[in-house]
């Protein structure tokens, strides 16, 4: 018996551990404005169809900053350190709706006050992203959900040590230096 559902076991756990390629996205211009949609795979084929996402950064009572860990089945930036959280708002939500949600789905906080802090257009070799850049300070530990492989609170003179070596994601290292790094304190 054990060896009859075996197989379809491993189905169900491969179908939850890929990214939903056919997942319809909005497509927006540089100022928001939605123009059409495309499905996830569209926009990750490296056709650099614009489309808006959430990171929100988590800082404790300390400074220091919780992050994700990418799992290695990611398509984007697999098995790499990454903002607490990060994800594509859907079609027919709205940027806040979309923080909320993957906040919740993904680190488990449900209550936080979250500021914006900006907009901008990250774009790497096989995407073209609207990134709405949002912080929250915390009491509580975030708990990482089945989507993650883990996360945890980092000091900035970790994050400082492992800059440029292929340990964060791209848009970590971009957001962290252009918005939360206080290098002139440390020269």
């Amino acid at each position: 018996m054990l060896t009859r559902s075996y197989p379809l076991f491993l189905l169900q756990i491969t179908k939850i551990m890929n990214d939903n390629n056919d997942e319809r996205l909005p497509l927006v211009d540089e100022q928001g404005r939605i123009t059409g949609s495309a499905t996830r795979g569209e926009c990750h084929n490296g056709s650099k169809l614009l489309h808006p996402v959430v990171h929100l950064h988590v800082f404790n009572e300390r400074g220091d900053i919780f992050l994700q860990h990418r799992p290695a089945w990611k398509s984007i930036q697999p098995d790499r350190w990454d903002t607490a959280v990060g994800g594509h708002v859907n079609l027919g939500e709205t940027i806040k709706e979309a923080l909320l949600r993957e906040t919740r789905e993904e680190i488990g906080l449900t209550h936080f006050e979250a500021r914006a802090v900006a907009t901008y257009v990250f774009e790497s070799a096989v995407e073209r992203e609207l990134v709405h850049v949002f912080t929250t300070h915390t009491e509580e530990m975030p708990h990482p959900s089945c989507e993650l492989d883990g996360g945890r609170f980092f000091s900035e003179n970790e994050i400082r040590l492992r800059l440029g070596t292929g340990f964060f994601t791209p848009n970590f290292e971009q957001e962290w230096l252009r918005f939360f790094s206080r290098q002139d304190d440390a020269e």
